[in-house]
């Protein structure tokens, strides 16, 4: 029996078009003689749809949209669809109103409903906020042909599969639905997930998943979303496992694809199919390597789906000659094309020769438009309109913010004049504490480096350059600086970059308190400093952009600490 795994980048809330997508993939797989075909979780609706859930019209829609598309699949092919179902028993007993579902679309019609056993309310989950959790194991018959025996079909939604105490050494919920299957005899198990990206999951959902296999001798395919949806980049990586838990295939990470395979009922096995189209991807990709092409893979996929989903053609960013800017420039260069990404030069009178040089070093490399619009006027408006109320007072940070929030007008004005989407340049060590400038540096509609520190910054332009020169050698050796006054740099403020992310991952990552800080040998000083400056940016990260999320622990969705408070 062929079955196909159809890696989708779903738009969250286009029912229609979402729906077109399944039954596009739905025809190709009718074409090759597929049996069934999988879409990712909630695959109708797009994941995560967050509040839209809580409209009525929004899932009646959504339960017409199923039944149109039912109507048009070729009836060859079964497909199960991820959607969100209304919980009839929601108000007798006083459940949540929804369920997390999966469809089985044969023969025209919608034969079984099943449900999430599952839900994940962590980080940046909150599926029971919305959702009543599954009280069965799921699982149906299919016939690979009219004349075969059926075949016995597990079926899990994602977070179904994360809840196995032997390969984690605990269980989170009460239930171990992959075990459940096991004992009810299926024949192989299918996941169909959105799993949201960030550096190395691949590694550990195929050790899981190679774990679950061997450890039950039973096939696992799994179908992940991909695509980027508001600060969640989904990466794909779908996969099959045969019963000896070996990696039978693997879709293309940040891509759409489908990935086909063929089940051999009497061995139980799994293979890669002859003959068929090639517009079905049946290669392994090569094995991971380093985490800066994965990582910067993310942002670009993130930044464009961001883009093209937000209604925008064209962004719009400044360009100081920093290695954040840089950087930024260089992932929106290859996510929509260097004739829609535009860049803005804004010097001051502290700007030193070589930041400009670099920038238009940066802007030749990469075959950009740009501007350059001198601030100096500004400056002396500003200080010329202040110039009572500040008299007697010493040059200090309101006006060096100053120039920053001149810029961010600037910027502001240029992508409300043109329609372009602004893009912010601050990377997660700023970010964490506050060495950034409300309402100037952190405008934007998208903060593209939001969630990498700045030592993985470094990292990634240097990999950048490893075949020629992106960006400018010099942009990447100088010392970091706002050249916000004569002769800043970064560490006049910051401990160096090094230390400070070292802190902060176990701060943010690992929730480590000042006294494992200081066990681990950091500075007094330095620690203190740090925490405080990470609890007193709080009131600027919920002001910031949204920011594409690569990490375990982003500032967004799933970073959820108070601004009045004391650490």
């Amino acid at each position: 029996m062929k079955i196909v795994i159809a890696q989708l980048n779903p738009t969250i809330g286009d029912l229609s078009g979402n729906a077109q997508r399944i039954l596009a993939a739905a025809e190709q797989a009718a074409i090759a003689n597929v049996r069934l075909l999988l879409t990712p979780e909630l695959s109708l609706c797009g994941y995560p749809p967050r509040d839209l859930l809580l409209h009525k019209d929004f899932i009646e829609r959504m339960q017409a949209e199923l039944i149109a598309l039912a109507a048009k699949i070729p009836p060859s092919v079964a497909v199960l669809v991820g959607l969100a179902t209304p919980n009839p028993e929601a108000i007798t007993k006083g459940e949540k109103p929804l369920h997390n579902s999966i469809a089985l679309i044969d023969q025209g019609k919608v034969q079984h409903i099943f449900h999430k056993q599952l839900l994940p309310t962590y980080d940046v989950f909150d599926e029971d906020r919305y959702f009543e959790p599954g009280k069965q194991s799921n699982w149906f018959f299919l016939q690979p042909d009219p004349t075969a025996a059926p075949l016995k079909i597990g079926v899990t939604i994602c977070e179904d599969l994360w809840n196995d105490d032997s390969f984690w050494g605990k269980r989170q919920y009460d239930v171990n639905p992959l075990e459940q299957l096991a004992e009810a005899g299926v024949d192989l198990i299918v996941n169909l997930s959105a799993s949201p990206y960030t550096v190395g999951k691949q590694r550990l959902r195929e050790g899981m998943l190679h774990h679950g296999a061997q450890r039950y001798r039973l096939p696992i395919l799994y179908a992940n979303q991909v695509g980027g949806n508001d600060d969640l980049i989904f990466d794909g990586g779908s996969v099959a496992f045969d019963q000896e838990g070996q990696l039978i295939g693997r879709s293309p990470s940040f891509q759409e694809s489908l990935l086909a395979v063929d089940y051999l009922p009497e061995q139980r096995a799994l293979s890669l199919p002859q003959g068929l189209s090639s517009r079905f991807d049946q290669a392994i990709s090569p094995e991971y390597g380093v985490d800066e092409a994965e990582i910067f893979a993310a942002l670009v996929l993130g930044l464009r789906d961001y883009v093209r989903k937000c209604g925008f053609s064209q962004v719009v960013l400044g360009l100081s000659g920093g290695i954040d800017s840089a950087l930024v420039a260089a992932i929106a260069v290859e996510a929509v094309g260097a004739d829609k990404v535009l860049g803005i030069l804004m010097p001051s009178p502290y700007s030193s020769d070589h930041s400009i040089g670099d920038a238009l070093a940066l802007v030749k490399n990469l075959n950009m438009r740009h501007e350059i619009i001198p601030i100096e006027p500004a400056m002396q408006a500003f200080d010329g309109m202040l110039g009572n109320l500040f008299t007697g007072t010493a040059f200090g940070v309101a006006e060096e913010n100053l120039q920053s929030r001149i810029r961010g007008n600037l910027l502001m004005a240029i992508a409300n004049k043109f329609g372009h989407l602004l893009l912010s340049t601050g990377n997660k060590s700023e970010l964490a504490v506050g060495y950034c400038t409300l309402y100037g540096d952190m405008n934007g509609g998208l903060a593209v480096i939001a969630d990498v520190p700045k030592m993985q910054v470094f990292s990634l332009c240097e990999w950048l350059n490893r075949d020629q020169e992106i960006i400018p050698a010099q942009i990447i050796c100088k010392p970091p600086s706002a050249e916000l006054r004569p002769n800043q740099v970064d560490q006049d403020s910051l401990p160096p970059y090094s230390i400070l992310d070292a802190i902060l991952k176990r701060v943010i990552h690992r929730n480590q308190s000042a006294p494992e800080l200081l066990a681990a040998g950091y500075d007094p000083d330095t620690v203190e400093r740090v925490l405080k400056l990470l609890q007193r940016a709080e009131f600027k990260r919920r002001q910031a952009a949204p920011g594409l999320k690569i990490t375990d622990r982003a500032f967004g969705t799933g970073w959820r600490m108070p601004i009045a408070c004391y650490w």
